[in-house]
């Protein structure tokens, strides 16, 4: 890793020097005569700018109007036969009556005028001249784009002009994702629920962990963090153990770095048919910030209570007249946290992205992360009866010095070349990688009588790779009236893992008392100490999933989706000299048809399954099907305050088979039997956007029946799974003064609900629900930020989540002060 850190200095202070101030300037190339290019649209755009009215007038204007204004990408121009064409790069045209403006012969010279949606977040003005194409002069400002139209002779003095105005869809709204189709879709044409959490979102709370962003999504709630060194969530009463990045896997177990993130993006149920092998209730899919076409320099430091230090730096700028981009993104974290370690909280990020328009038709995207954290390992508190000990929650039950260190790296490249108008493909690899180490007092079990609590000094030494590559053709075209959107992908992938662990022999560990605890009761041992093998295991999974998806217009108010994937699925493993190898062939199919009987509603079903490999054997050595994962879900999506407000309706029923249980006639324990079932169902609301100007809002809610159907390894039927509240929720708004002195000063307030769970699957403890209060203030003034964020207002003391049972209970922050000042150049 030394080499690599090297590698990592190297191209970050090269990135640095590329600017154009320290280089010659390179003049642009002469383009065809035919071509006319003014720009070109980055690989993954940010968030498209809505087009919302379009208006032709032979002597004055087409108007398309959007607010708040902010100024559109710069276009791309050609000539076609008669045609002259403009597109206009992230933008898409959402029209109160369709979804394309068309006119025809506007005058004598000029045949037609169209502005239709392109894939991939573009808009086309296509003029198209009866005999030639017209001269067109485009000029524009921050809030609009003209296009004055010459017609060719012999009425060349008359002048048709084009207006164009538009606005960057900012602040809590974002009206599109790619997460659910693999393609930019409307969340109104989605029929599935789907929640975007916003870059503003994340800048008014101060999020520095992914779980503090994803407390104002419904339905998600955290899960099995490994003693809080890897982000692990619960969508809708099941655990979801990887997330993704812009459209893959991460398997690293890391905590996700938030300082690069674009939006974060829910998709909630089996998502299988896109993503392969997954956990039923969702995935969380982390969109990067990527390269930006004006210079861009943002530095910003966090500091706060327990220790905080956070410096920050963003960096953009062209490197070849808008033909190659990149943006560099830094952190570096110090924090000792509330929990009393020794051990303090030490983190740096660097994430290096290279975009280069290799022509018109083509561009490549080069991306790389490097992440180095270590952090005490904390396995929380324990439970006595029914219920949490009564003990400090600042307590620590292992040993002050306690560790995880964990480094992780990630590289890979987007190509994508349009092949015409209405096709294109895309083609992505990414390689990824962890090399973990911690060294701890593990818990074991607790004497609830006197107190005290059994521990195992133990070491884990664990790396892990993950190699992916996707490709994908994507097109539009029609049969008759029925319009389709077409993605027919292939995707390889390979996860390989391997590891050890040490403990000291039986009974070297010393115990420690919950209500008394003496720490360092012998000298801390060293790794040569730990002699007794616990864990030696390899494991490698290859897949290859195949898919296509349709996304099917009916009618202009009915669209339809249907795909399927198949999924061809190995492992080989190896744990402590006993080999284990399985294959799995299986088919997961989605349908969801939208319905909009008026154009703010849509209403939505679908049927979506998901799969998982099994482990073990039957009794008679056939392997175990996967689990599987069945969903049906209806709701209702509605756009309000003309669109300034998006909320979710959603109801599901999600039930997971298949689950894995000792055969109950094997007295050796070594086969198993495919009866666990457990059922989810639910109703969730999410609301996010504008109610007034400067007032924004977030908010959700949950209701989640989840039951153990039939229990596994003991567990009696109709238990609750462990970690999942029947109702929770979350609000958060802000206001901004818009005029005046005070113009600039905002506030905040947030409150997030969790109810009652229980501890464990067998039900023997509960944790309490709770309510917290958070709050903000803050003044922007043109490039500069202040920022005061308030966490648990009132002090509540509260448990967020356990590991695995009554002896690892993490508990939630006391009353924590983070406070920010941000400058932008």
């Amino acid at each position: 890793m030394t080499q690599l850190r090297q590698v990592i200095l190297i191209i970050s202070i090269l990135l640095l020097v590329l600017s154009p101030k320290a280089r010659a300037e390179i003049s642009r190339d002469r383009q065809p005569q035919q071509i006319k290019q003014r720009s070109l649209p980055s690989l993954t755009p940010n968030t498209p700018t809505q087009i919302i009215g379009v208006q032709l007038n032979t002597d004055a204007e087409i108007e398309v109007l959007l607010t708040p204004s902010q100024q559109l990408q710069p276009v791309i121009t050609s000539v076609l036969g008669n045609t002259y064409i403009v597109e206009i790069p992230n933008a898409v045209l959402v029209l109160a009556d369709g979804e394309e403006f068309r006119t025809q012969e506007p005058s004598a010279e000029i045949a037609e005028v169209t502005v239709t949606n392109l894939p991939n977040n573009r808009v086309q003005v296509a003029i198209t001249g009866v005999n030639e194409p017209p001269t067109v002069t485009i000029s524009s400002d921050r809030q609009r784009l003209v296009l004055s139209v010459t017609p060719p002779p012999p009425t060349a003095e008359e002048i048709i002009e084009i207006l164009v105005t538009g606005e960057q869809v900012q602040g809590y709204i974002v009206p599109n994702a790619s997460t659910a189709t693999r393609t930019d879709t409307p969340l109104r044409d989605i029929p599935q629920s789907i929640q975007v959490i916003p870059q503003q979102v994340l800048e008014d709370q101060q999020v520095i962990r992914l779980d503090e962003a994803l407390r104002n999504v419904s339905g998600v709630v955290p899960g099995d963090n490994f003693a809080g060194t890897r982000d692990q969530f619960i969508i809708r009463g099941f655990p979801q153990f990887n997330t993704f990045r812009d459209g893959v896997r991460d398997s690293r177990n890391i905590l996700q770095e938030t300082t690069n993130i674009e939006r974060i993006e829910v998709l909630k149920g089996p998502a299988s048919v896109l993503f392969g092998n997954l956990e039923p209730g969702g995935i969380v899919n982390i969109i990067p910030k990527r390269p930006l076409r004006d210079p861009f320099y943002a530095a910003e430091v966090q500091v706060g209570n327990f220790g905080l230090i956070r410096p920050q730096i963003d960096v953009s700028e062209p490197l070849n007249a808008e033909r190659s981009l990149y943006r560099l993104n830094v952190a570096y974290e110090r924090a000792q946290g509330f929990r009393d370690f020794e051990q303090d909280i030490e983190r740096v990020f660097i994430a290096p992205v290279f975009s280069w328009a290799i022509s018109d038709r083509t561009n490549l995207l080069l991306e790389f992360e490097y992440l180095r954290d270590e952090r005490p390992f904390d396995r929380g508190l324990v439970a006595i009866g029914d219920t949490i000990a009564d003990i400090p929650i600042d307590r620590i039950l292992g040993e002050p010095d306690d560790f995880r260190r964990n480094e992780a790296v990630s590289a890979g490249y987007a190509l994508e070349h349009r092949l015409s108008e209405n096709w294109q493909i895309r083609n992505a690899f990414r390689f990824s990688a962890s090399d973990t180490l911690d060294f701890k007092a593990d818990p074991d079990s607790l004497d609830e009588t006197t107190g005290n609590l059994s521990r195992t000094f133990s070491s884990n030494d664990d790396l892990r790779e993950t190699y992916e590559l996707q490709t994908a053709l994507l097109g539009q075209f029609t049969t008759g009236e029925i319009a389709h959107q077409v993605v027919f992908g292939v995707d390889l992938a390979r996860v390989f893992s391997q590891g050890t662990n040490f403990l000291l022999p039986e009974g070297e560990t010393p115990s420690i008392n919950i209500f008394a605890p003496v720490y360092d009761a012998i000298a801390r041992p060293t790794l040569n100490d730990l002699t007794e093998l616990g864990r030696d295991s390899r494991s490698q999974v290859d897949s290859l999933g195949i898919y296509l998806q349709d996304q099917v217009s009916i009618l202009d108010n009915l669209k339809l989706l249907v795909g399927g994937r198949f999924d061809i699925v190995e492992q080989d493993s190896v744990f402590n000299d006993s080999p284990s190898a399985r294959r799995d062939d299986v088919f997961s199919p989605r349908f969801g048809l939208v319905y909009q009987p008026i154009n703010p509603i849509s209403l939505y079903a679908s049927y979506s399954q998901s799969f998982a490999p099994n482990f073990g054997t039957t009794a008679d050595g056939t392997p175990l099907e996967p689990e599987r994962g069945t969903q049906y879900e209806i709701g209702v999506r509605a756009e309000l305050l003309e669109g300034r407000l998006i909320s979710n309706l959603a109801f599901y029923e999600l039930t997971k088979t298949n689950i894995a249980t000792s055969d109950p006639n094997d007295p050796t324990f070594n086969f198993y039997i495919p009866i666990g079932e457990q059922r989810s169902r639910g109703i969730e609301l999410d609301i996010g956007g504008e109610i007034l100007p400067g007032w924004n809002v977030i908010a959700s809610y949950a209701y989640t029946d989840a039951v153990i159907t039939s229990g596994t390894f003991g567990i009696p039927d109709g238990n609750l799974p462990a970690n999942v509240p029947q109702h929770s929720g979350s609000l958060w708004t802000t206001y901004e003064i818009q005029r005046g002195n005070l113009q600039g000063l905002g506030f905040g307030l947030g409150l997030f609900l969790v109810g009652a769970r229980q501890g464990d699957n067998e039900n023997t403890f509960e944790l309490p629900s709770y309510l917290r209060t958070d709050a903000a203030v803050y003044y922007r003034q043109d490039n500069w930020r202040l920022a005061l964020n308030l966490r648990n207002l009132f002090d509540v003391a509260y448990f967020e989540s356990v590991e695995y049972g009554r002896t690892t209970i993490k508990p939630g922050a006391p009353f924590t002060v983070v406070g920010s000042i941000a400058i932008e150049f």
